[in-house]
């Protein structure tokens, strides 16, 4: 062989490097805090070496924002999103955004927890109930109990027009047979306060402003185990939650290792890891990390995650009424 023709051997091996390169790197977009998705990713990677892993953060509507751009530009850059919650996955399977993968892990959990042709699929339970002062005078069991007369303007709540997690709990509780719209009149005529985001609400609860509020699960938690004056409740009709469910591109560049991240999530490693940052984990063989109550102590109420994303701007306006905007 000539020098010249190992020479073009040579520079076609090369130009192909980045290629084979690329076909070894998963882009990830995730709505997780940064110091848990990086401790998803570094867990991801020390499992499968094989794979690197580039990764983008911002919240779901940011990322949302972000991604359809990118869309509308021809360009596709993640192949995997882990994202906050089912209804934003059900709108990007509606647009044929997502594609379909059955993972063998699907079994092993509540079919409430994926999508039946395996679209996307919940990684942990995020669950909104309520949180109260310590030093409240009362200690509320349920979600009716707010509507009572000794809790008259003492009850702070996130907005579903800003908080996503919100937006699930109001979906969650108008389907709900016992508590739907009345019960959201009732917390307005009780003077119940709307604001913006669930990091709000519960300063205002640990600070005493409010002594109560609807949150989620992990803040509270976390921060009643530091000394705050706080205790969370899981009430007796149920609990709303989010999934953070995990779904792969229809136009992913690197599907097997999508598909490998998908896996990894729902195995018993990638669950145990969600219970070791704090959250409730979706496969109810693993323990709840410490300051949660047993998985058959917590009721989930069911969401209907289509009806949810067709109602969702309807429901933001009734709100809006009751409670301003």
């Amino acid at each position: 062989m000539s020098r010249c023709v190992t020479r073009t051997v040579m520079a076609g091996l090369l130009a192909s490097l980045p290629c084979l390169a690329q076909a070894d790197t998963l882009v990830l977009y995730t709505s997780q805090p940064n110091s848990d998705a990086q401790q998803t990713v570094d867990a991801f990677q020390a499992a499968h070496p094989d794979i690197e892993v580039e990764w983008v953060r911002d919240g779901t509507t940011q990322l949302m924002t972000r991604l359809r751009s990118e869309l509308e530009a021809g360009v596709t850059k993640p192949d995997v999103l882990l994202i906050a919650d089912s209804v934003t996955m059900e709108s990007l399977k509606r647009e044929g955004r997502l594609q379909p993968y059955l993972s063998e892990a699907r079994n092993r959990y509540d079919a409430s927890l994926y999508d039946p042709d395996g679209y996307y699929y919940g990684t942990k339970l995020i669950t909104t109930g309520i949180v109260y002062n310590t030093r409240a005078e009362q200690a509320p069991k349920s979600w009716q109990a707010l509507t009572d007369d000794g809790y008259a303007g003492q009850v702070t709540m996130p907005s579903p027009l800003y908080s996503g997690a919100a937006l699930i709990h109001l979906a969650a509780l108008t389907q709900h047979a016992e508590l739907g719209w009345d019960y959201y009149e009732a917390l307005a005529a009780n003077r119940a306060e709307a604001q913006g985001g669930n990091g709000g609400v519960f300063n205002d609860v640990a600070g005493g402003t409010k002594p109560y509020g609807v949150v989620v699960d992990f803040l509270p938690i976390r921060e009643a185990a530091k000394g705050s004056p706080v205790a969370f409740v899981f009430p007796e009709e149920g609990v709303s939650a989010v999934t953070e469910p995990v779904g792969i591109l229809a136009e992913a560049r690197n599907t097997e290792a999508a598909q490998r991240f998908v896996d990894f999530l729902l195995s018993e490693e990638g669950q145990q890891l969600v219970s070791q940052q704090g959250y409730l984990p979706a496969l109810d063989s693993v323990e709840p990390p410490p300051g949660f109550p047993a998985r058959d102590e917590i009721r989930v109420m069911p969401l209907d995650a289509e009806r949810a994303l067709e109602q969702a701007e309807a429901h933001k306006q009734r709100f809006s009424e009751l409670f301003g905007g």
